[in-house]
C-alpha cells in the first residue's frame, strides 16, 4: 500500500530555525541566506536554490563573533 502523504516534494532549505540578520554582513546567522534569498525561496527554482545553498559554507566568514568584551564591540565599529 502506497501512502504519498508522506512522499510530498518538498522544497530543500537550508533554514535551521535560528532566524536573525546579522546588522552588518545583512545575512541571517542561521542559514546564511540573505533577505532577498530568503523571500524568494519558494519561486527560485531547484538550480538556483542548490547554486545558494553551494555557496552557503562560504559565507560564515563573513559573520565575526565578538570576543573580549567592551574592547572587542569598540573594535568592530
Amino acid at each position: 500500500m502506497s501512502d504519498d502523504v508522506w512522499k510530498r516534494n518538498e522544497i530543500e532549505s537550508p533554514c535551521v530555525k535560528l532566524c536573525a540578520i546579522h546588522p552588518k554582513a545583512k545575512i541571517c546567522t542561521g542559514c546564511h541566506r540573505s533577505l532577498d534569498e530568503i523571500g524568494n525561496w519558494s519561486n527560485m527554482t531547484p538550480e538556483a536554490r542548490r547554486e545558494v545553498m553551494a555557496d552557503l559554507p562560504n559565507r560564515a566568514s563573513l559573520l565575526k563573533q565578538r570576543r573580549g568584551g567592551r574592547s572587542a564591540r569598540l573594535r568592530d565599529i
